[in-house]
């Protein structure tokens, strides 16, 4: 699990029912109004480049996380990004380890929004999905048994399956902890905004057919 500890106080998401606490560099996290809000600084994110690099110990970006309750679910919103530089970002988060962690990404992957995932198991992958026409999109992550799934969708209503993965031990997938992230990768810091959150205690019941 992740051993740094909680950083600056951390808003309380009704929408959520577990307790999330704030993680790496300030992220001016806010809430109100059914609007969680955050800001990534200036060069700011987490990957481990697969050619061999380790995280650098400056390498992080801030993070918004709890344990979600036993069991199957699906945490969900609709994420607005204020993009400035490529790969800036608005982030849903899965974390078991400090080297096992995955993240489902609205990013401007350069220049046109699109979805993105990376899964870090030591080091990270990166791989595009689909492009997005404008600045706000809905995105899920999901716990399906001792895995996780990622989905996107354009209107709330009908999600594109984006991918599947494990991390960890089945232990770990159980401890989990979930949340929100931001990122400005190589730009000057980034905005974001997560609404429309939803929390369900099950899993999609096909992870293919749009639901």
């Amino acid at each position: 699990m992740d051993r740094t500890p909680p950083t600056s106080a951390a808003p309380q998401i009704p929408e959520l029912p577990f307790v999330v606490r704030s993680y790496g560099p300030e992220g001016h996290w806010t809430y109100a109004d059914g609007v969680l809000g955050a800001r990534a600084g200036a060069r700011q994110d987490r990957f481990v480049p697969p050619g061999g690099h380790a995280l650098a110990p400056s390498s992080d970006a801030p993070r918004l996380l709890g344990t979600a309750p036993e069991g199957d679910f699906q945490l969900s919103a609709r994420v607005t990004v204020g993009f400035a530089g490529d790969f800036d970002a608005g982030v849903l988060y899965v974390h078991v380890g400090e080297r096992e962690w995955a993240k489902l990404c609205f990013e401007r992957s350069p220049g046109v929004p699109t979805i993105c995932s990376v899964v870090t198991r030591g080091h990270s992958d990166d791989a595009n999905s689909f492009t997005v026409d404008g600045d706000s999109v809905w995105l899920r992550v999901s716990r399906t048994g001792d895995a996780f799934a990622y989905h996107a969708s354009t209107d709330g209503e009908r999600w594109t399956f984006v991918r599947t993965f494990a991390l960890g031990s089945p232990g770990d997938t159980a401890r989990a902890l979930v949340g929100f992230m931001v990122q400005s990768p190589v730009g000057d810091g980034c905005p974001a905004e997560f609404r429309d959150l939803a929390f369900h205690r099950h899993a999609p019941a096909d992870l293919r057919d749009g639901s």
